[in-house]
C-alpha cells in the first residue's frame, strides 16, 4: 500500500520542490585533510549497517502504542481532554501522537539526506565532502527504517509539520555553504538527537522502537560531530557582522523549534479543541521539561562552534537552557554510540544462547545406539 493511503491528510502538493542556491565547489587537493574529519570519515565507513538485517522486524508492535511510552509522557496527560476520554479514545490519542512524532522524524531524515547531499556539493574542503557522502547514505538508511516502521507497524503517517518545512526551506535556500551545516547538523539534528534519546530511554527493553532509535542515534552522534568540526574553525574567522547573521538564524530557529513543533495537527485530526490543547501543552510541567531537554545537544554545540554572543545567550537564558552550555557534549555523544553497541552485544549473546539450546535439544533427540 502506498504512503498516500496511510496519510492522515494527503500533503498538497504531494512533491515539494525547493529552489537550491549556492555554488558547486571542486577541490583539486586530494592529499590534504584534517585528521579529525578523516578519522570521522573512516568511522562513517566502518559503521555502515543494513536496516533490513540489523533491526529485528519480526518483533510485534502495538499500533496503538508503537513506541511503548508511558501515559505520563503523552502531551495531554492530566488535561481535561485526557481525563474525559475513555480507554478507546486514549488509545487513539496515543497512536496519533506517536505516529506524528515518528512521521516528523521520517520527514526530517529526508531533509537531512538532501542537506547532506548539498553539503557534498557546496562545501569547499574535500575531507568534508568525503564525510558528507557517508552521511547521505546514513540518512537514506534512516528514511528507509522510519518509513518501514510507520508503514508496517503503525499504519499511519502524518504530513510534515509546516514549521519544520519552514526551517528546512530557510536552510536549503541559503546560498552560504555553511548554512546546511548550521541549520541541519547543529540545530535540526541536535534537536532530533535529544528527542530520539528521550524516546529510546522510555521505550521497552528489546522493543523494535528501542532498536531503531538506538541505531539511528549512533549515526546521528557522528553527524553532529561533523558539524562541530567543520564549523568551529570557520566561524572563528568570521567578521562580527557575519557572526551576528548566523546568531540571528540560531535564535529564530530555536524559538521556532521550541514553540511550534508541538503537534497541533494531531489535535485537529482527532477533533479536539486545538487552542485548549495548545494552551495545555504550553503550561504542562512534563512538556516544559521535555522542550527544555530538546536543547541539551544544541546549546553546548552552539557554544562550542563560537556562536555565543549576547543575543544567543539571552535567548537561551529566556528559554531556561543557558546552563546547558556547560554540558560535556563529547560524553553525551559517546553514550549515544555506546547504547547501540550494547544492544548489538546483547543480541549476539541471546543468539548464542538460543543456538546452544537448539543444539542441546537436537542432541537429546538423537537415538541412543546399542552397546
Amino acid at each position: 500500500m502506498a504512503t498516500r493511503d496511510k496519510y492522515t491528510e494527503v500533503p498538497a502538493p504531494y512533491a515539494w520542490e525547493v529552489p537550491s542556491a549556492g555554488e558547486a565547489r571542486f577541490n583539486w587537493e586530494y592529499d590534504d585533510g584534517r585528521a579529525r574529519l578523516l578519522s570521522l570519515y573512516q568511522k562513517g565507513k566502518d559503521k555502515q549497517w543494513d536496516a533490513q538485517s540489523r533491526i529485528d522486524w519480526t518483533l510485534d508492535v502495538d499500533p496503538m502504542n508503537p513506541i511503548g511510552l508511558p501515559d505520563e509522557f503523552h502531551p495531554l496527560f492530566g488535561s481535561p481532554m485526557w481525563d474525559a476520554a475513555d480507554d478507546r479514545r486514549r488509545a487513539e490519542m496515543r497512536q496519533h501522537s506517536q505516529a506524528w512524532q515518528f512521521s516528523q522524524f521520517l520527514h526530517g531524515e529526508q531533509g537531512a539526506m538532501v542537506c547532506a547531499a548539498k553539503i557534498v556539493e557546496v562545501v569547499p574542503d574535500l575531507d568534508a565532502k568525503f564525510y558528507a557522502a557517508t552521511q547521505t547514505m546514513d540518512e537514506a538508511r534512516h528514511v528507509e527504517a522510519f518509513s518501514r516502521f510507520l508503514h508496517e507497524k503503525v499504519g499511519m503517517v502524518y504530513p510534515i509539520n509546516k514549521n519544520l518545512t519552514a526551517l528546512l526551506d530557510d536552510t536549503l535556500r541559503d546560498s552560504r555553504w555553511d548554512m546546511p551545516y548550521l541549520g541541519m547538523q547543529v540545530l535540526i539534528e541536535g534537536l532530533a538527537l535529544a528527542a530520539f534519546g528521550v524516546q529510546r530511554d522510555l521505550a521497552q527493553p528489546g522493543s523494535l522502537a528501542k532498536q531503531l532509535l538506538a541505531y539511528v542515534m549512533q549515526d546521528e552522534a557522528r553527524h553532529v560531530a561533523f558539524g562541530r568540526i567543520s564549523l568551529k574553525d570557520y566561524y572563528a574567522a568570521l567578521t562580527e557582522a557575519e557572526r551576528d547573521e548566523r546568531e540571528e538564524f540560531v535564535v529564530e530557529a530555536c524559538y521556532l523549534m521550541r514553540d511550534r513543533l508541538r503537534g497541533d495537527e494531531v489535535f485537529e485530526t482527532l477533533g479536539l479543541d486545538v487552542k485548549a490543547c495548545a494552551e495545555w501543552v504550553e503550561t504542562a510541567p512534563m512538556m516544559n521539561q521535555f522542550r527544555s531537554h530538546l536543547f541539551s545537544r544544541i546549546v553546548p554545540i552552539v557554544k562550542d562552534i563560537g556562536l555565543w554572543g549576547d543575543k544567543v545567550q539571552k535567548a537561551f537564558r529566556d528559554m531556561g537552557v543557558l546552563d546547558m552550555g556547560s554540558f560535556d557534549i563529547e560524553t553525551l555523544m559517546k553514550a549515544d554510540e555506546d547504547q547501540a553497541d550494547a544492544l548489538d552485544k546483547a543480541h549476539a549473546e541471546m543468539a548464542t544462547r538460543a543456538k546452544e539450546v537448539d543444539e542441546t535439544i537436537a542432541a537429546a533427540a538423537l537415538p541412543v545406539s546399542a552397546g
